[in-house]
C-alpha cells in the first residue's frame, strides 16, 4: 500500500503565483538562473537555485550556497507566502501544447521509499544526492515535489474530477507557454477518500526526481535515527510528491553529445560505427529523426545519419536492449571510450524538448564532435524495468512539462 496524506501548504499570495513559480532547479543552470531572476525579485530560483544571490565563482555545494537558500525561503515566507491552516491536498494542471496532465499534490511516507514501494529505473549520482540532502535539511522544507506515476486508477480519476468544480487558487500560462492550474482540496473527507484509493496502489514509480526522493526519504531516515523523541507522528517522516497517471504523461527524448571521437578521424570512427548499424546519410535534421525503436540518429562531420542497430537480441534484462543501453554497450563504450556516463565529462545529455538542432549546433559550434538523436522510451518500457528492479543508462527519460517550483512548499516541522 501507497501511504499519501495531506499537509499545510506553504504557497504563494495569490497575486504573486505567476511571478514565483520558477523552474526546477535542475532544469536551468546558475548563469541561465542568474538571467531569469534579474528582473524577478520573486522568482523561487533564489531559493532552489541561491547561487543566484552569490558571486559567480562560489561552488555549487559550498555551505553559504545553503544557508542564502534557507534565509532567502525565510524571505519569501514571510512576506510572500501563506501556509494553508488546514491538512490539504492539491491537484495540478499543466497544459503543452493542447495536451495536459492532472496529478495530486499529497505527501508521502518516507517508509514507502525505504521499503520499496517506490519504483525506481536509474542509479543516484552520490554528489547531487548529497546536494538534495543538505538542501532540504538546511532549508527545513521539501521546496518542490517529487514527480511520480502510477497505473490509472479510476477512483483516483473520479475524485481528482470533484476537487475541479470549484474555481483553481491559480491559473496562469508561463513564458515558455505552458498553463499551471492548482485547485486546493481543504475538504477532510475528500482526503480520506484520496488516502484510502492510493493504499490500494502497490507501488508508484518515479519519473523525475530520484535524487530528491531519495534525499527526501534520507533526511527522514536521519532525523529519526537521530531523535531520541521519535515518535512517528513528526512531519519529517513525510515528504511532498506529485502522482500523475501514467496513461496522462508524455515521455520525450534524451540525447547526447560527445566532446571528441576519441582520437579517430570521422572516415575511421564511421567504419567503426558500421560494424553495429546500418548506416544511412540523410540531408537534415528532419531527415534523421528516429521513427521507431532502434533507429538513431547522428551528427558528425556536418552530416546528417540515421542508424539502425544490427542484432537485437532477446534478453532477459528489460533494460539491456533500449536504445541508450544498445548506444553506451555498443557506441559508447567500445568506440568512444566512455565507460561511466555519470562522471565522464566527455558526454552531455540534451532533453528532446531542445530538439535535433540543438544537437547540430552544439557540434558545428566546435563544443562537441559528435551527436546522437534516439527515440524516447514508452510509459510501458519504463514501468516493466522498474517492475523487474532494472536499471537505465542515466538520462534515458525525458519528461515534458516539468513541474514548477514555489507553488508549494512542505515544512518538515509543520
Amino acid at each position: 500500500m501507497v501511504r499519501i496524506k495531506a499537509f499545510n501548504g506553504i504557497r504563494p499570495d495569490k497575486e504573486l503565483a505567476s511571478r514565483i513559480a520558477s523552474p526546477p532547479y535542475d532544469v536551468v543552470d546558475s548563469d541561465e538562473a542568474r538571467l531569469l531572476v534579474r528582473d524577478n525579485p520573486y522568482s523561487f530560483l533564489h531559493v532552489v537555485k541561491s547561487e543566484v544571490d552569490l558571486p559567480p565563482d562560489v561552488d555549487l555545494y559550498d555551505p553559504r550556497v545553503y544557508r542564502k537558500a534557507r534565509e532567502n525561503f525565510v524571505h519569501f515566507r514571510e512576506n510572500y507566502m501563506q501556509q494553508d491552516k488546514k491538512p490539504s491536498m492539491y491537484v495540478y494542471r499543466q497544459v503543452m501544447e493542447g495536451r495536459s496532465q492532472t496529478g495530486l499534490i499529497a505527501c508521502q511516507h518516507i517508509d514507502d521509499y525505504l521499503e520499496g514501494r517506490v519504483k525506481i529505473h536509474e542509479l543516484t549520482r552520490e554528489d547531487k544526492e548529497q546536494d538534495r540532502i543538505t538542501h532540504i535539511d538546511t532549508v527545513n522544507a521539501n521546496t518542490g515535489p517529487v514527480f511520480y506515476t502510477y497505473p490509472q486508477d479510476r477512483l483516483i480519476d473520479a475524485l481528482i474530477a470533484q476537487a475541479l468544480i470549484p474555481d483553481p487558487e491559480y491559473d496562469f500560462t508561463a513564458d515558455d507557454g505552458i498553463r499551471h492550474t492548482l485547485w486546493h482540496i481543504s475538504d477532510k473527507k475528500v482526503c480520506d477518500s484520496l488516502v484510502e484509493a492510493f493504499a490500494r496502489i502497490p507501488f508508484v514509480y518515479v519519473a523525475d526526481g530520484h535524487h530528491r526522493s531519495k534525499a527526501s526519504a534520507m533526511v527522514g531516515k536521519f532525523r529519526r535515527e537521530n531523535n531520541s523523541a521519535h515518535s512517528g507522528k513528526e512531519e519529517y517522516n513525510w515528504f511532498m510528491a506529485v502522482f500523475f497517471p501514467e496513461n496522462q504523461l508524455y515521455l520525450m527524448d534524451y540525447n547526447r553529445v560527445i566532446r571528441d571521437l576519441n582520437g579517430l578521424d570521422t572516415a575511421s570512427f564511421l567504419r567503426r560505427i558500421e560494424e553495429v548499424c546500418k548506416i544511412e546519410k540523410k540531408c537534415c535534421a528532419w531527415s534523421s529523426k528516429p521513427r521507431r525503436e532502434h533507429d538513431m540518429a547522428m551528427y558528425v562531420g556536418h552530416q546528417w545519419y540515421l542508424l539502425t542497430f544490427h542484432n537485437i537480441s532477446e534478453d532477459p534484462d528489460p533494460a539491456e536492449n533500449i536504445d541508450s543501453a544498445l548506444l553506451t554497450s555498443r557506441i559508447l563504450k567500445p568506440v568512444l571510450g566512455i565507460e561511466n556516463l555519470r562522471k565522464d565529462k566527455r558526454i552531455d545529455f540534451v532533453g528532446g524538448k531542445h530538439g535535433l538542432q540543438e544537437l547540430q549546433r552544439r557540434v558545428d559550434s566546435g563544443e562537441m564532435a559528435l551527436a546522437f538523436g534516439l527515440y524516447p522510451i514508452s510509459m510501458r518500457q519504463l514501468m516493466h524495468i522498474a517492475d523487474s528492479n532494472a536499471l537505465m543508462p542515466p538520462k534515458t527519460t525525458w519528461f515534458e512539462p516539468k513541474l514548477r517550483s514555489g507553488l508549494l512548499v512542505h515544512a518538515l516541522d509543520e
